[in-house]
């Protein structure tokens, strides 16, 4: 439950963060083309980074995309501070994706167990070993008994 909490505190921390970015956003907008759209990207990021503090259980993949990504940001920014290509201070903000980064891939919500398929009448779809399967002629008369359906 801590691990939770702690994971919903990082996601409400990490959206905000992402947020925020809308305000350099409208000030880069025509100085740097290319940064604005990267930080609208990371805007729209946090809106479902918040939204994702509902379930985060069911937003898993989000989270995991958010990690790695700001693993990807960090580690290409550094790169780009160490080569002089951009001023040595970025390192700051690499370091600060690879902290988000690590903190998501901690607290990751676990993977849930996969529910088994079924169809409407019950007969199960997926995982069936073949002693469990309906014969062919049950099937057969299941669907005689079923109500024809018209196309036009």
């Amino acid at each position: 439950m801590k691990r939770e909490r702690a994971l919903k505190v990082v996601l409400v921390v990490v959206g905000l963060l992402f947020c925020a970015g809308v305000y350099p956003l409208i000030l880069m907008m025509k100085q740097d083309p290319s940064l604005a759209m990267m930080m609208s990207l990371y805007a729209t990021l946090g809106v479902f980074l918040l939204l994702a503090v509902r379930d985060p259980a069911a937003n898993r993949s989000l989270i995991a995309f958010t990690a790695w990504s700001s693993f990807a940001h960090a580690g290409l920014m550094s790169v780009q501070a160490l080569l002089n290509m951009i001023a040595g201070r970025e390192l700051i903000g690499s370091a600060v994706f690879a902290v988000i980064g690590i903190a998501l891939v901690a607290l990751a919500p676990a993977k849930q167990p996969v529910e088994r398929a079924f169809s409407c009448d019950g007969i199960r779809l997926v995982d069936l070993e073949p002693r469990h399967r309906p014969s062919v002629s049950a099937e057969k008369e299941h669907r005689s008994s079923m109500p024809a359906v018209a196309f036009p």
